[in-house]
């Protein structure tokens, strides 16, 4: 390929759009929204650990801005607030209900592929680039994360967002827009930390390459990109720091209740080389042959079952397209912007590939969402430059092996479903063979355009089946999945991570229609909100199911687990708002997601007790009896998180339990905190 793939003469790009183009567009992103707005009540309150925290800051303004799970304040999520931030100010226009949380995450995605749209087309043309966003818009962890309320769907945005302001940069030269980068990536990590830059080093390398001016000026420009980057980042860091540690919530996660300590441990280091503290398991090496609770690392873990599904199914096609892109690009100009693109979409996708399968600490099939735009913008404008150059045998070389090994990949991934949509393999099989060797030969246009068409057909198939099964079904709990069930590690220990069958319907979950449950609701569950059959909290679904991954299949009215809610009944919620209005807590449990679910049925200060899992020291036992002793906390609530025998959550519970009587209330053993005995 390298001998005949010589450098391209340069077509010009399209600077005006065409006729079909602002059509095309508003059909993609009305289709996205509608796809993504499609049964969005089912997922309830999605992840309840982060639903909380957003009930907290719409009722506490000093919540909104620590990002504490309760608006009393005593202990923050593990994470930055600044995803909390657009769905806290949602809930506090409409009113706390599923729609008001998940709306804004409907939105991020519909404005990411408008923004990849826009960033493709610049360098490529208008069809890269609306390839490029339908391509984002169908991959299956991309529709998950859109309509759910985990960190990542901002994080995403402000990714894309930053490639967006880089290529102009890479454009113009003007140092503006390496600011606007790096306010970009400032504040992608207020929303996920360490994790936004990943596609830093990307970045960094494009407009070091391809920036017009002289290359002592572009190292000043990223400089100053960099401090943007600081100063975005910093201000809420040095203020969290800064502030008096007794006036504020104890930062979640951390051990020292230090937001550094967070930034660097629990969420940085620890991630890649898996030694956490205030992990939801055990840190410490992995065995030998990398196999630990996170799955298998190694350079084919998005491969495998639990990730496959997700992401996988377009990355062989990225990966060639960015190869023959950059021969294609040849001896261009230095600031050439397409090879500068190639460079940032491909030195994104590679650093961050390299780093999820080898990272050895806490890893989730969902953070693979972080590849979605590079896999998309690879595929959208490898595919456009190589189909223009298709004249070149080598290019045709090129373009039939990307489609086999898309098609190689589709069969494995939907093999691994044995019963979702059987037929739709052997589809996908027989066509890209013939697509692959349609290529080969060169053809009339007419033959061409239905080869064209078929390619991508096959390329969609898969992701647009699991996507579509993703829309129909409900997803809660602290670590979804996109698609049906195709085995491996889907979730917490090895565990479904929706317990779901290989169709994808919850696994011991009885599907209700709205409105026809005829009053055979589960005890101790309430209509979820949005109007949804479910639980009130968006934790565990009726009749057995387990949305959260089969850790916490907790009964009716149970306190939930590591992983899932809470799910109080109606004689529980009662008496936790009786006389709530006197006290800063109307109760206190162990761990956020035990929590959580009280917090949001009730919409009153629930204290987590140990945070995450439990295991974080906050309160102390020393506080906790001073609660006690002013009267702020009515209630313990026992059950739940992380209970180890040394744990000041372990002291706390064993102290209310020598010395407060317990009252059991629809299998709910509460302590009245008022009344020692």
């Amino acid at each position: 390929m390298t001998a005949t793939l010589t450098p391209a003469a340069p077509r010009a790009v399209q600077k005006r759009p065409i006729g079909w183009e602002y059509p095309a567009l508003a059909a993609l992103l009305l289709g996205t929204a509608i796809a993504y707005l499609c049964n969005l009540s089912a997922n309830g309150w999605a992840n309840s650990f982060y639903s909380a925290a957003v009930q907290a800051g719409s009722r506490s303004w000093e919540a909104f801005f620590f990002g504490s799970s309760d608006a009393a304040n005593s202990i923050t999520v593990d994470k930055p607030p600044a995803s909390l931030w657009l769905m806290e100010l949602s809930v506090r226009m409409f009113g706390l209900n599923s729609w008001s949380i998940l709306v804004p995450q409907v939105l991020l995605g519909v404005g990411a592929v408008a923004l990849l749209w826009a960033t493709v087309r610049k360098p490529f043309g208008p069809a890269a680039g609306l390839l490029a966003g339908l391509v984002l818009a169908v991959t299956p962890v991309a529709t998950l994360m859109f309509r759910f309320n985990n960190p990542d769907a901002l994080l995403v945005f402000l990714m894309v967002a930053a490639a967006w302001a880089m290529t102009n940069a890479i454009r113009e030269g003007r140092t503006r827009w390496l600011v606007l980068t790096g306010v970009f990536i400032g504040f992608g990590f207020l929303t996920k930390q360490l994790q936004v830059l990943l596609v830093v080093p990307a970045l960094a390398l494009a407009y070091l390459v391809a920036g017009p001016p002289a290359l002592g000026k572009r190292i000043l420009q990223l400089f100053a990109a960099g401090a943007a980057m600081v100063v975005a980042a910093g201000w809420w860091l040095l203020a969290v720091e800064l502030w008096p540690a007794d006036s504020r919530p104890w930062i979640g996660g951390s051990h020292h209740n230090s937001i550094l300590e967070l930034t660097l441990g629990y969420n940085g280091l620890g991630r890649l080389n898996g030694n956490e503290r205030g992990s939801v398991g055990p840190g410490g090496d992995l065995p030998a042959g990398g196999n630990g609770m996170w799955g298998s690392t190694g350079i084919t873990r998005l491969f495998e079952p639990a990730q496959g599904g997700q992401i996988a199914w377009l990355i062989p096609a990225a990966l060639v397209g960015l190869a023959a892109g950059i021969l294609l690009r040849g001896k261009a100009a230095r600031t050439d912007q397409r090879r500068a693109a190639l460079i940032l979409w491909g030195g994104w996708l590679v650093v961050t590939a390299l780093v999820f399968s080898f990272m050895a600490g806490i890893f989730h099939q969902y953070y693979t969402v972080a590849l979605a735009p590079a896999i998309a913008a690879l595929v959208g404008a490898s595919a456009v430059q190589m189909w223009r150059e298709r004249h070149r045998p080598s290019v045709r070389c090129a373009l039939a092996l990307s489609v086999a090994l898309t098609t190689a990949t589709a069969w494995l991934l939907l093999s691994r479903s044995a019963t979702f949509l059987p037929w739709l393999r052997w589809t996908v099989l027989i066509l890209g063979i013939l697509a692959a060797l349609a290529i080969l030969a060169p053809t009339p246009r007419g033959i061409a355009v239905v080869t064209a068409l078929a390619a991508v057909l096959v390329g969609l198939a898969g992701p647009v089946a699991y996507s579509v099964q993703t829309l129909t079904s409900a997803h809660q709990g602290a670590i979804p999945s996109a698609g049906p069930n195709a085995g491996g590690m889907r979730g917490f220990g090895g565990g479904p991570g929706d317990g779901r069958r290989d169709d994808g319907t919850a696994m011991g979950q009885n599907r209700i229609p709205d409105g026809q449950d005829g009053g055979r609701r589960a005890a101790g569950t309430q209509p979820a909100p949005g109007g949804a059959t479910g639980p009130a909290n968006g934790g565990n679904l009726p009749d057995g199911g387990a949305p959260d991954g089969g850790m916490n299949a907790d009964g009716p009215g149970a306190m939930g687990g590591l992983l899932g809610s809470s799910r109080p009944s109606d004689r529980v919620i009662t008496l936790l708002k009786s006389d709530s209005e006197t006290y800063t807590w109307a109760a206190a449990t162990i761990g956020s997601n035990s929590a959580a679910g009280y917090q949001l049925a009730t919409e009153l200060p629930i204290m987590p007790v140990g945070g995450f899992n439990g295991s974080d020291p906050s309160p102390t036992l020393a506080q906790f009896q001073q609660y006690v002793a002013e009267g702020k906390i009515h209630y313990f609530i026992t059950g739940g998180g992380n209970r180890s025998g040394e744990s000041t959550s372990s002291a706390i519970t064993t102290w209310v339990q020598e010395n407060f009587t317990a009252t059991e209330v629809d299998g709910v053993t509460l302590y009245d905190l008022t009344r020692q005995h």
